[in-house]
């Protein structure tokens, strides 16, 4: 982190610490090893087989969730630097944000949600805490990764508060509760539930917007779910579209593509910093205490900006996510997830021993949970090689 840093912005020397104490390092601030500890995570290794809305084989420049991740820090960095917060925090949390995914996109979690109905359900953010502190085991002192109370907070609580002042759950889990793996964890580690996150976890939760709205019209255009005309009238992408056309009539699509999409990319963080600012000097927050305690987001975009995204969500919406191309093959990924969930209840020696040993119940983990981490942890490929093994026959049936 070089320059001047926003008073309200989280100071690695003013952290509440781990839940294990560890000795500073003279050369990295404790938010910096967190981000470090997540790149090195094998879960984080695992995204890069992950579906973002493509399932991984159907193409190489499709989306990946790892290259989501990559694409969300980056954002998030620059957000970060032009507001004067840590960077290091920030990307930490950009990097994790996505590491409680199963494989096969939401088709998959939601899939992975109605099996565990009866058990405790499913929830990729839960589940992401779930990985970093107890499911990645390979430190000596500790289970998971041990990582900061900062970045702990802003992994659970980058949307929004999750109870209000009294507990009950709010917003997302204003319907099923607060998902008992962080209701569990709170109790040794108080993340302050009813509080927002961070200023940098705003970011990244922003960034988060940004990268998949953009990515998806480039993933949308090259899988030709639609064409670039269809997005004349959609707000962001209409005018991004304009602006390319004007200026170069006679460029190629492909070149087309990336100028209209990285117009929107940049339309959106200025956005973002622009009603940032106006915030920051309305609210004046003087310590990040003060950003947690304000009651609304400090970073956010303008009501005309989330308007726009709106409208973008709902073209996406219709013209991608419920394209039937997509909703055929993840109706298909849907029964893969189904089928290994069932087979692994029936026999849980058909999960690998060496995971079996590494993960084992106990008396607060019941085979479900068992089966749901293993099942949560895989890629795309790994799960349909699974199928293919114990069902002997292709699962995409393609």
């Amino acid at each position: 982190m070089t320059g001047r840093m926003a008073a309200f912005a989280s100071k690695p020397q003013a952290s509440l610490g781990r839940l294990i104490p560890e000795p500073d390092e003279k050369h990295r601030s404790c938010f910096a090893r967190d981000r470090d500890r997540i790149i090195h995570a094998s879960a984080f290794r695992r995204l890069k087989q992950k579906t973002q809305v493509f399932v991984a084989h159907e193409g190489d420049h499709f989306r990946t969730r790892l290259t989501h991740s990559l694409e969300v820090a980056q954002i998030a960095r620059s957000i970060a630097r032009a507001l004067h917060l840590d960077e290091d925090l920030t990307e930490a949390l950009a990097l994790a944000h996505d590491l409680g995914h199963t494989p096969f996109g939401h088709a998959g979690e939601r899939e992975l949600d109605r099996l565990m109905k009866m058990y405790g359900g499913f929830d990729h953010n839960a589940q992401a805490l779930r990985i970093v502190t107890s499911l990645e085991n390979h430190y000596a002192a500790f289970d998971g990764l041990n990582l900061t109370w900062e970045t702990l907070e802003g992994l659970v609580k980058h949307n929004g508060p999750l109870t209000d002042a009294d507990g009950n759950a709010i917003g997302h889990y204003r319907e099923q509760g607060v998902p008992a793996a962080i209701i569990d964890y709170v109790q040794a580690h108080d993340l302050r539930l009813a509080t927002y996150a961070s200023a940098e976890a705003q970011v990244a939760a922003v960034a988060d917007d940004i990268a998949y709205n953009g990515h998806d019209i480039d993933d949308g255009l090259r899988a030709k779910l639609f064409s670039v005309i269809d997005l004349g009238d959609v707000p962001l992408a209409g005018q991004a579209l304009g602006q390319v056309l004007n200026a170069y009539p006679n460029l190629e699509t492909s070149r087309v593509i990336h100028e209209c999409v990285r117009r929107v990319i940049s339309a959106m963080v200025g956005d973002v910093l622009g009603q940032s600012e106006r915030n920051i000097s309305k609210d004046a927050p003087k310590s990040p205490e003060e950003v947690r305690l304000l009651g609304h987001t400090l970073v956010s975009f303008s009501a005309q900006m989330k308007e726009n995204n709106r409208m973008l969500q709902q073209f996406l919406s219709a013209h991608m996510y419920q394209h039937p191309r997509v909703t055929e093959i993840m109706g298909r990924a849907q029964r893969v997830v189904r089928d290994l969930f069932e087979a692994y209840m029936t026999d849980p020696s058909l999960m690998p021993d060496d995971w079996r040993q590494a993960h084992p119940r106990t008396e607060d983990s019941s085979r479900a949970r068992q089966v749901c981490d293993f099942l949560a942890g895989m890629t795309d490929n790994f799960a349909l090689e699974q199928h293919r093994r114990l069902f002997d026959l292709d699962p995409l049936f393609r």
